[in-house]
């Protein structure tokens, strides 16, 4: 089931476990975007997607920053 903009939207993230997450590729803490829905790591240039309000923390699952 893929994951639409307005449903990321709907999904809040426990703001603890954002303080406690960080980059599995660089060890680097993590900006949440509430409207893609994603972690970012600015350090790695990749964006984690959240879905079902589950952060997917594999770097083969993330997206590539520009």
């Amino acid at each position: 089931m893929s994951e639409t903009k307005t449903d990321s939207q709907n999904i809040q993230i426990d703001p603890r476990l954002l303080e406690i997450l960080i980059c599995p590729v660089t060890g680097g803490r993590l900006q949440y975007d509430r409207e893609a829905g994603e972690l970012i790591s600015k350090k790695a240039k990749l964006a984690f997607p959240i879905r079902e309000g589950v952060p997917i923390m594999l770097a083969d699952e993330a997206r590539v920053l520009d």
